[in-house]
């Protein structure tokens, strides 16, 4: 049974970082495109980045040069590396892998606020 789990949510303050984990098992992880998602109150769930099995990034506008992804697939393991923090990246931020639209989980998320 795919799991995927978050770690690493926290307070910060702006301009402060957090790193992200997402522990990924029961499915072939290096294989699977892997995802950071995050939705804040009131918004809609927003694609943030993503790195391909090849390596291949993506990032939303808001987040280039403040965030980055990486994965570990030794260790089956996802990170985001998050700097500069704005009160504006305050979310629950969700791990996604995907392989097809049949072979796509979910984590249950992880909450980050960036308050003063």
């Amino acid at each position: 049974q795919a799991r995927l789990v978050e770690s690493g949510g926290g307070l910060v303050q702006p301009g402060g970082s957090l790193r992200l984990s997402c522990a990924g098992s029961g499915f072939a992880f290096a294989l699977f495109t892997m995802s950071w998602y995050r939705q804040a109150p009131g918004k809609e769930r927003e694609l943030v980045t993503n790195i391909r099995s090849v390596g291949n990034t993506y990032y939303v506008d808001s987040v280039k040069g403040r965030f980055s992804i990486s994965r570990d697939n030794a260790k089956n393991t996802l990170y985001l590396q998050m700097n500069s923090l704005k009160p504006e990246d305050t979310a629950v931020y969700y791990c996604n892998a995907r392989l097809t639209a049949d072979l796509d989980y979910w984590g249950k998320g992880t909450l980050v606020t960036v308050s003063s």
